[in-house]
């Protein structure tokens, strides 16, 4: 079998496919892939929400890669696309997904602000990571978790070309899988079952080396 035929795996079990619904918000997770982004954008341009808040101060790819924050530049990239200014919030100090929900749900509160529903915008393969922790760091609110509409292998020719490789990217699936499996049992995210199918492509990826972004 070849790389890709385990990437694929990890991609789509990453992968949630949820339907839209107008909400209060969209929330989008900052990070190095500005699809999310237009998506946010989109969104909000077709009538699913009226507000944008964008997260993410300066990740672990990112701080090498612009001059501003996640959060400010996925902020420029809406505005360019016709969204308001003053229908975008911008949370830009948090450094890890812990931080991009604790720092959202404080400036909520500062703002007095109170939404119940959510349109959350990940990447396509930080889905059900993204999903397992809004679960059980913020449970009393609604959410929906999408992400850009593209495929696997759309998105290995954008990292073909991109702010990171592919093999990077492929490296950031397993790791977020490790991740799944080891926050739920410290407690930061709620359980997800892993099929034996992706613990197989898992440890064929690491086997090849994908293990860059392995937390231990």
């Amino acid at each position: 079998m070849n790389i890709d035929y385990y990437g694929k795996i990890l991609w789509d079990y990453h992968k949630l496919n949820e339907d839209v619904k107008k909400s209060d918000i969209i929330l989008g997770f900052g990070s190095h892939d500005l699809h999310v982004a237009k998506r946010c954008a989109q969104l909000l341009l077709d009538g699913y929400a009226n507000t944008i808040i964008f997260t993410g101060g300066y990740g672990r790819v990112t701080k090498n890669l612009w001059n501003i924050t996640e959060a400010d530049k996925f902020a420029q990239i809406a505005i360019n696309m016709g969204v308001p200014k003053d229908k975008i919030i911008i949370e830009n100090k948090a450094s890890n997904t812990g931080e991009n929900i604790s720092k959202t749900k404080e400036l909520l509160k500062n703002m007095d602000l109170c939404p119940t529903s959510f349109i959350v915008v990940d990447k396509p393969y930080r889905e059900r990571r993204t999903f397992a922790t809004l679960k059980k760091q913020w449970p009393e609110i609604s959410f929906i978790v999408t992400s850009p509409k593209f495929t696997y292998e759309e998105y290995c020719n954008f990292y073909s070309n991109g702010e990171i490789s592919k093999d990077e990217f492929i490296s950031i699936m397993v790791g977020d899988l490790q991740r799944i499996f080891l926050y739920a049992k410290n407690g930061f995210q709620i359980e997800q079952e892993i099929p034996y199918k992706v613990w197989v492509a898992y440890n064929k990826l690491i086997d090849l080396n994908y293990n860059k972004h392995l937390c231990i």
